[in-house]
């Protein structure tokens, strides 16, 4: 996985060097399978189709990079950017994982050995929607209503269906999801989603049944936080060190956020020791 990583990486930098489009956001997918982005072809049709029903993108660009034949899609963000920072527990704006970052992400879920995944503050819903068709049992939450719908409408169009909980993801009875193996992925660099995080992993381990079994997995950020002498689990130290918990295993990945820096986004799969 980290060779792919590496890849996908190679494939960004290439982009950003090469791109001269105006949009507000990009990314990219492969056309077609191979062996230096290893994406099943079914799999690939189905996250072109995401794409190609999400409202987010309106333009898409052929290209070659690294040898492969891949497809840009252009949009904009500003209607949903807005409308997420309205709530009183959603402090991160959203700003979309890459679709093909979020399918790898996913992928390792299951490779790791999960077999549940719950995406909170989703977004459009892509890491859960990646999860399902990796075969995994997903479970999306977003509280930002607009933000729902859209994940709304994008399944109205597509072959696989997401299950949308439009909810406030520290309220929520996670007991009613009947979890036994899950994977949670948490939204937002530890700079404004540490209050959610903390809450949402207090919660889980508050149920004995998730307390050795739950991965939390982390936006991890590479700069160096205030008041911090030395950088600590990518800027989650201080959570990490609260409820005890371990690292796993570190992607890091292209994200919209990073774009255009030479760094990327490190996710962080943690367990409680």
């Amino acid at each position: 996985m980290n060779l792919i990583s590496e890849n996908i990486i190679k494939i960004k930098e290439l982009f950003v060097q090469s791109y001269t489009g105006k949009s507000h956001i990009q990314e990219i997918l492969p056309i077609t399978q191979t062996n230096f982005l290893p994406i099943d072809q079914k799999h690939l049709s189905l996250l072109h189709e995401f794409m190609e029903n999400n409202p987010i993108y309106h333009n898409s660009i052929d290209i070659e990079l690294c040898g492969v034949k891949c497809r840009i899609f252009e949009g904009d963000l500003n209607q949903f950017w807005i409308d997420s920072i309205k709530h009183d527990t959603s402090y991160a704006p959203f700003y979309p994982t890459w679709l093909l970052s979020a399918y790898f992400l996913a992928l390792e879920s299951r490779n790791i050995g999960y077999s549940e995944l719950i995406d909170v503050g989703s977004g459009d819903g892509r890491i859960a929607f990646c999860g399902k068709i990796l075969g995994l049992k997903s479970n999306s939450i977003e509280i930002d209503e607009q933000l729902s719908n859209l994940q709304n409408d994008i399944t109205k169009n597509i072959s696989i269906k997401l299950e949308v909980i439009n909810d406030d993801a520290t309220m929520i009875n996670y007991d009613e999801l009947n979890l036994s193996n899950p994977v949670f992925f948490i939204g937002g660099l530890p700079e404004n989603g540490e209050i959610l995080a903390d809450s949402i992993i207090k919660n889980i381990l508050d149920l004995p049944e998730l307390q050795k079994t739950a991965c939390f997995t982390l936006t991890g950020s590479l700069a160096k936080r205030k008041f911090d002498k030395k950088q600590l689990d990518y800027g989650w130290g201080i959570t990490t060190k609260k409820f005890n918990l371990t690292t796993i295993k570190v992607l890091n990945l292209p994200t919209y956020w990073t774009m255009d820096q030479p760094f990327v986004t490190p996710y962080i799969f943690t367990k409680q020791s």
